[in-house]
């Protein structure tokens, strides 16, 4: 296949996908490799030199610095570890405006520090959760998990067997990380989120204004009763 046909045909893919493809996906949509080969978008190392995951990269470099030195305004990202075409950032405010993006779409404050707490201490407890934060998080992970930004990876091994809150592909996704460990590092971050109160109060309820919920904000999510475990990490 000749190259410029083959960064095309990726470009064009790329461009009208909505989700993330893995490179030996991608590779499969192309013929490069037999259907049968790939058993999930989930990108697979391939170590070939000269293999299909290895012409695909190619491909994409390519791309990317066609984009760059024509100045273009999108550039192909690795995300939840797979590929998708990205606009970059500095034109985030235009396209907002032009989707008429609304405050009230976006995550409040509360929200923002529960999963940031999640994001990096996952798998973790409501209990260890509320302890960090000071308050009762029920609705806000109600609302979170509404988002699929937020989910239950699993059971404590301990007395009542409490749930475990992970972070989903989703969040990857909407924060453009390739995986977890691009979650900037701790010492990158201002003085945290994450403030233990001098003395151990109560739990106050607090509501979050994502959710309409008029259940009582210390119930448990609405969710936990039929735990639809997310395979996506």
């Amino acid at each position: 296949m000749p190259e410029d046909d083959l960064t095309s045909r990726i470009e064009a893919i790329l461009m009208t996908a909505d989700r993330p493809i893995g490179e030996r996906k991608l590779a499969s949509i192309l013929g490069l490799v037999a259907a049968g080969q790939v058993d999930s978008e989930e990108d697979e190392e391939d170590t070939d030199s000269a293999g299909p995951s290895q012409q695909v990269r190619e491909a994409i470099d390519e791309l990317n610095s066609a984009y760059e030195s024509t100045e273009r305004s999108f550039r192909i990202e690795r995300v939840a570890g797979g590929l998708q075409m990205l606009t970059l950032p500095r034109f985030a405010e235009d396209i907002a405006r032009l989707k008429g993006v609304r405050n009230q779409s976006r995550l409040s404050q509360a929200a923002l520090e529960t999963l940031a707490i999640i994001a990096y201490r996952q798998p973790i407890l409501r209990a260890d959760l509320e302890s960090i934060r000071g308050v009762a998080c029920g609705e806000v992970l109600r609302g979170l998990m509404e988002r699929r930004l937020v989910r239950i990876a699993g059971r404590a091994e301990e007395l009542g067997r409490p749930m475990l809150y992970g972070t989903t592909k989703e969040f990857l996704e909407v924060f453009g990380l390739a995986t977890l460990d691009d979650l900037p590092q701790a010492k990158e971050l201002r003085p945290a989120v994450e403030r233990k109160p001098k003395s151990k109060p109560e739990a106050k309820p607090e509501v979050d204004s994502e959710s309409t919920s008029t259940e009582e904000s210390d119930a448990e999510p609405a969710l936990e009763t039929e735990p639809a475990v997310d395979d996506a990490s």
